[in-house]
């Protein structure tokens, strides 16, 4: 009987997946993208050396500011709201879901993922300073943004901001579902590979329990907790990661070429994996492409902006600036680095698209660094699906508070309890589900949370370059009435912060 349910599922989501991630929203993506570089101005090119040098260069040189005083208790810093973002992003999807991409869709895809990020580093950008314009403040001083806010207060769509929010929701639990689905199966076949296990299923509920646990505490403790952990996470994986993979590449270094060869070649032909048995439409290749992009950057479903929005920075643009760097971060650097570990690794032309991605990431780091490779990784690909975990589960209560918000304090909080233990629970049964279906679930609940969100960004492109504008205008010395918050009141307050604390 379950297995003719899953049989369902999956023949209902292949047909709305099928839609979803047709031409209607690859277009989409690209035409946002590109209406919102050229309203910017290119932002992502011209305003880039500043993106770097407002956000990542004072933090790797230590000067990363504490939390300001005129803060709610509510709020997070700068670095701890980006780091949640990218904790986000920076999963899975970065190892695993581009190594599907190129599996299934050929090393082609890989180039399509750059193009989406290109667009996606801006659209992003826009996502973060609508998101802190539109943002809310309750009575406790919490600040809390998103889709849903834009779309409700900007666009003032509220029934298409409810869509998105329910959207929202299933994508974090799916999200959740594809992170711990993956850990349980990378931690289950290290193990397996130590001391040999009859019976993988036992270790998948054990690791699914430790994590359920592990997470279930943070979670409790909301953002402030979720980016305290992921300040101290973050970084220590991603430099991991980085490390490695520029080792691995290093002792394949003849293939480079050859790789970045296959990615150009094959991203514009119908025979995308080389000598491989799949041949791959043009369309298929553009669509891994861009739908594993999009799962592994998040620029355009607006769901990183829910974390960006609780920072405690006033100003929409120096928080949308760290938009630009997260997603330049999540797929220049690292996302790139997985294509071209794996494409040196193994010859492309091998590729034949049946081989399981969670086994084949393990292979590749088996295959440089022996069972070291297989400890390693172990412990990075956990790392990088548990913190997006947590980040999901901020955004799927902030989903829940909007759509629950006419039932009160009291009616929210019920709410948010219950979305709580779910989502803890789902991610023990998650452990058991197919791993080729919960990717392909979550990737259509992440198609269904961008459709409103572009056409929101779309709608808004004019009021996102006027927020833009004003910004540097001001740094210029302009004297003109700061664009802070869309209320009023809101927008005084922050006036009277920013003030008080120049820096913020």
């Amino acid at each position: 009987m379950i297995d003719g349910i899953i049989e369902v599922i999956r023949k209902v989501n292949d047909f709305i997946n099928g839609i979803v991630w047709g031409w209607p929203i690859i277009i989409l993506i690209l035409s946002a993208g590109l209406l919102l570089s050229v309203r910017t101005k290119f932002l992502q090119l011209t305003r880039f050396k500043e993106s770097l040098g407002s956000t990542i260069v004072p933090t790797v040189k230590g000067l990363r500011k504490k939390k300001d005083k005129n803060s709610g208790e509510g709020s997070v810093s700068q670095f701890e709201a980006f780091a949640t973002a990218i904790s986000g992003t920076v999963g899975t999807g970065n190892i695993i879901g581009v190594i599907s991409a190129i599996l299934t869709g050929g090393p082609g895809a890989v180039l399509w993922m750059w193009i989406s990020a290109f667009f996606g580093m801006v659209t992003n950008y826009s996502e973060n300073v609508l998101g802190l314009y539109f943002r809310k403040k309750n009575k406790n001083g919490e600040l809390s943004g998103g889709p849903f806010y834009y779309i409700a207060y900007g666009l003032k769509w509220r029934w298409l901001a409810y869509v998105s929010a329910v959207f929202c929701l299933f994508a974090a639990v799916g999200m959740s579902g594809v992170q711990t689905n993956k850990i349980s199966g990378t931690v289950s076949q290290a193990l397996d590979k130590a001391v040999g296990f009859e019976d993988l299923s036992v270790v998948k509920l054990i690791v699914g329990i430790v994590i359920a646990a592990i997470a279930g505490i943070i979670i409790i403790g909301g953002i402030k907790r979720i980016g305290k952990v992921a300040s101290m996470l973050v970084p220590f994986m991603s430099l991991l990661f980085i490390v490695l993979s520029l080792i691995a590449i290093g002792m394949h270094i003849e293939n480079v070429p050859g790789a970045f060869g296959f990615i150009f070649s094959k991203a514009f032909t119908f025979q995308a994996a080389g000598g491989g048995v799949l041949g791959y439409t043009f369309a298929t290749v553009i669509r891994k492409g861009m739908a594993r992009g999009v799962f592994s950057n998040e620029a355009g479903l607006g769901s990183s902006v829910i974390a960006h929005s609780a920072s405690e920075t006033k100003e929409p643009v120096k928080q949308g600036l760290w938009g630009v760097f997260e997603v330049f971060f999540d797929t220049f650097i690292i996302c790139t680095l997985t294509s071209l570990t794996f494409l040196t690794t193994f010859d492309p032309a091998t590729l034949t698209g049946f081989e399981e991605d969670t086994a084949m990431a393990m292979k590749m780091f088996e295959t440089n660094f022996g069972s070291f490779g297989v400890a390693v990784y172990t412990v990075i690909l956990p790392l990088f699906a548990f913190t997006t975990v947590l980040a999901w589960s901020y955004y799927g209560e902030k989903a829940v508070e909007f759509v629950f918000g006419k039932l009160g304090d009291k009616g929210r909080s019920i709410a948010v309890i219950v979305f709580k233990s779910i989502y803890i629970v789902l991610i023990v049964f998650s452990t058991f589900i197919t791993s080729d279906l919960i990717w392909a679930v979550d990737d259509t609940f992440n198609g269904l949370m961008a459709v409103p969100n572009l056409i929101c960004l779309v709608a808004l492109s004019g009021l996102v370059a006027k927020i833009t504008k004003n910004y540097f205008a001001r740094k210029k010395g302009e004297k003109i009435e700061p664009m802070l918050s869309a209320y009023p009141d809101l927008n005084e307050e922050f006036k009277r912060e920013i003030e008080q604390s120049p820096g913020t």
